[in-house]
């Protein structure tokens, strides 16, 4: 049986100075922003220490390619979850889901 993966980009990560505290391999927590008021669907993305260092991509234009945006995993965990790193770019990281 293989294994179904999900990946998803991270994005503002220069707006949080989120580069110095990620890693391939480090894992992050994930939290639902219901209330954010530019995304209902928004998920900030979190340190182990609960410092917001960026949030899942959740746009056409943001999402790279083969991961999931913000809105396709947002029904996937109640409030939190967690996820780790894979992949690191000068702009975004792409992380695998951990549910």
């Amino acid at each position: 049986m293989t294994e179904n993966k999900l990946f998803i980009t991270i994005n503002h990560i220069e707006d949080y100075n989120g580069f110095s505290a990620i890693r391939p391999g480090k894992k992050m927590l994930l939290r639902k922003e219901p209330k954010n008021y530019y995304d209902e669907e928004a998920i900030a993305v979190f340190t182990e220490h609960g410092v917001r260092c960026g949030y899942v991509a959740n746009s056409t234009h943001t999402v790279a390619s083969g991961t999931h945006s913000a809105g396709y995993i947002h029904h996937l965990f109640p409030e939190e979850s967690s996820c780790e790193i894979r992949f690191i770019t000068e702009e975004i990281a792409i992380a695998e889901l951990i549910l």
